[in-house]
């Protein structure tokens, strides 16, 4: 606990449309107190009041945006304030692809709101957003791209993250996926594993998945792939030390093979198991699994 009196507070920003909402939602349930539309610059009188103990709250997620118009202009100097303050904070930053952020509102008949504020299409609103949240995005401590990611994903992936005390470290997220679906935009290291036999091709094995038995002894025992695993969890404990030494707060590593049913799910465990048995705090998730 920070001299505010907060154990954590979260800053929920990102782009219209990549699942604000959903990841208040996932971190309500999950025990934070959560503001939703909070304009940047009553942030540092609200954690004034949560210093005095009114009301008395350990984890706060506090979601601001675009919606807030002008006053949301000066949320660089109002993180830079909370900084001078002693707050302690992170950022959490949803993203999509601008094509998703288009298709979506153009689903659930939305208005973007810097449609209105600033009288521009859709697709024009969406560009002049990432352009606004650029600098806010370049300090986020998490970058959540939902581009291919469900509303159970989501909230999967952000229990994963802040399910007990999100400062205690690193956090690594290992993602398989297939590249038919396209890659994960927010991961930090990318293994391609198609390389390795598929098993996809086995008529009786085509319909398993990489968490049956018989998909992991296939993979596992095929050639070559004892001389890829062991190169490849020799480059994760290398690499890992230096990411913490930088103060990273959260690692993606992204396994992909074909369609992201087979292999990567295979490896993606295996990597899992190794860093969790090493005591990193880890979680797997399958992007592409139940994919057709």
């Amino acid at each position: 606990m920070n001299g505010w009196g907060i154990m954590e507070l979260i800053i929920v920003t990102g782009m219209s449309g990549a699942g604000k909402s959903q990841a208040a939602n996932a971190l309500e349930d999950i025990g934070f107190y959560c503001v939703d539309n909070m304009p940047p610059s009553l942030m540092p009188a609200f954690a004034d009041l949560i210093n005095r103990g009114q009301p008395k709250l350990s984890k706060i997620a506090v979601v601001t945006d675009v919606r807030g118009g002008e006053l949301f202009h000066n949320i660089d100097e109002v993180l830079e304030e909370l900084t001078e303050k002693g707050v302690d904070f992170k950022i959490l930053f949803l993203d999509s692809s601008d094509e998703v952020l288009v298709r979506r509102y153009k689903e659930t008949r939305r208005r973007h709101p810097l449609c209105d504020l600033e009288n521009i299409s859709v697709i024009d609103a969406v560009k002049r957003e990432r352009d606004l949240l650029k600098s806010v995005r370049a300090k986020a401590d998490y970058i959540v791209d939902t581009s291919q990611t469900s509303v159970a994903q989501l909230k999967q992936r952000l229990t994963s993250l802040f399910l007990g005390d999100s400062y205690k470290g690193l956090s690594i997220q290992c993602i398989s996926f297939g590249f038919k679906y396209g890659t994960v935009p927010e991961a930090d290291l990318v293994f391609d594993v198609r390389c390795l036999p598929n098993p996809y091709y086995i008529d009786e094995l085509r319909p398993l998945t990489g968490l049956d038995d018989s998909i992991r002894d296939f993979v596992i025992n095929a050639p070559h792939t004892k001389g890829f695993v062991e190169r490849l969890i020799s480059l994760v404990d290398y690499s890992v030390p230096l990411y913490c030494n930088e103060g990273k707060s959260q690692l993606v590593i992204a396994i992909g093979c074909t369609g992201g049913k087979h292999r990567s799910v295979v490896i993606a465990e295996l990597l899992y198991s190794h860093l969790a048995k090493n005591g990193y705090r880890v979680s797997v998730n399958h992007r592409d699994i139940n994919k057709t």
